[in-house]
């Protein structure tokens, strides 16, 4: 299995997921021009977020392919977009589907949107984890988490950065707080507690421009890594 992050970032998301003969996009918020000469089997969506969802009325333009999204995402995807209900596929949180190769689960994540996802993805003998706008570090997620050879986690700020990032008031209480974003020392608990012997590769993802850097990101993981003797593991920002 391999992972591509086109971008991780709050100006727009977009992964690819590939195994032999199949590839899927993990959300859609970056422009088609980024995407035209990539081949997709279907687009899952996390949460409706713009970030997240911008570039997809344009790719479903283009492209005649399936949208996965849980019932609550896909109504207000639909009206965000403009899209038709027709475009989507709707799953139940927790059940296991098949798209292509893989075979996908969704999972509740808690952030400020209608019900948002992680998802798991299996082919090959391998797991995927992908979890990002995760205002909260839940052992439900870490479980989810424990399951990967490949994972992508949000490790979205530094609380001191973001302190003293000169944004208002209501902004920081809402990145910092329960439905929000992962710190990057939340993102380290989480990894420190379930990381699992199978974990070979991690991504670091959506980190913010003005509240932390590639530099402070990975060296609070690495740390981490270290504290649990799992330097053997790949790390890598995303995007």
């Amino acid at each position: 299995m391999k992972v591509v992050p086109l971008a991780s970032s709050s100006s727009g998301n977009a992964y690819v997921v590939e195994t032999e003969g199949s590839a899927v996009l993990v959300d859609c918020g970056i422009c088609y021009k980024q995407l035209k000469d990539i081949a997709v089997d279907a687009v899952l969506i996390t949460h409706s977020h713009s970030d997240h969802i911008s570039g997809l009325k344009t790719l479903l333009k283009h492209r005649d392919i399936p949208v996965y999204a849980n019932v609550m995402t896909a109504e207000a995807v639909a009206h965000e977009c403009g899209i038709d209900d027709s475009a989507f596929v709707c799953f139940e949180n927790g059940q296991e589907f098949k798209v292509g190769a893989f075979t996908v689960a969704a999972f509740s994540v808690p952030h400020d949107t209608s019900d948002p996802v992680g998802y798991l993805f299996k082919a090959d003998g391998e797991t995927y984890f992908h979890g990002t706008d995760i205002g909260t570090p839940l052992d439900s997620i870490g479980l989810k988490f424990a399951e990967a050879t490949i994972a992508t986690l949000e490790s979205n700020h530094d609380p001191v950065m973001l302190r003293q990032s000169g944004r208002p008031p209501y902004l920081i209480q809402r990145i910092a707080g329960p439905r929000g974003h992962l710190s990057n020392d939340q993102a380290c608990d989480l990894v420190r507690r379930f990381a699992s012997p199978r974990l070979k590769k991690l991504f670091l993802a959506h980190l913010s421009h003005q509240c932390n850097s590639q530099h402070v990101a990975i060296c609070c993981m690495r740390e981490a890594l270290q504290e649990i003797g799992r330097t053997d593991i790949e790390l890598e920002v995303a995007g």
